[in-house]
C-alpha cells in the first residue's frame, strides 16, 4: 500500500488545512495509507516520498516534484528546520531519489482543498 504523508499543525490555522481535510481523504483513497508527519521528528526512511503540506506563495493546489524550487530560510538553530530543508537535506545526502509535494495554499476553503488534494492524488495514483 502506498503511503501519503500529512504535513501540518493543528495549532496554526495558516498550516492546519492539510490536517483538516484528512478524514475525507482517508474516506475516499482507501488504497492509500496516510500518515501525519512532523518533519523534524520523524521522516520516513523511503527514498521515495509523496507528502501533502501548506505551500506559501501559491494560488491553487499543485503538485512540486522539484525540490529545489522550495525557498528554505536561513537556519540558525533546530527550530528554524522545516520541511522544505529537511527534503533538501535528504536529498543531499543520497538518502532521497524523489518526492511529490501536493502543496495546498494556506487560504483555501476546506472544500477547494479537499477537491484540489482529491484531483491530485487521482492523478498522480491513476486513479478515476
Amino acid at each position: 500500500m502506498r503511503t501519503v504523508y500529512v504535513a501540518g499543525n493543528p495549532l496554526v490555522p495558516e498550516d492546519s488545512l492539510p490536517l483538516k481535510i484528512l478524514p475525507r481523504l482517508q474516506n475516499e483513497f482507501r488504497g492509500l495509507e496516510f500518515r501525519e508527519l512532523e518533519p523534524t521528528d520523524d521522516m520516513p526512511g523511503s527514498r521515495s516520498l509523496e507528502i501533502i503540506d501548506t505551500v506559501i506563495g501559491i494560488d491553487k493546489v499543485q503538485v512540486i516534484h522539484d525540490i529545489d524550487k522550495i525557498v528554505t530560510g536561513k537556519v540558525y538553530s533546530l527550530h528554524d528546520f522545516d520541511l522544505g530543508f529537511t527534503l533538501k537535506l535528504l536529498k543531499k545526502s543520497g538518502r532521497l531519489d524523489s518526492v511529490s509535494i501536493i502543496g495546498v495554499p494556506a487560504h483555501l476553503s476546506e472544500e477547494d482543498a479537499y477537491k484540489g488534494v482529491a484531483s491530485a492524488l487521482r492523478a498522480l495514483h491513476h486513479i478515476k
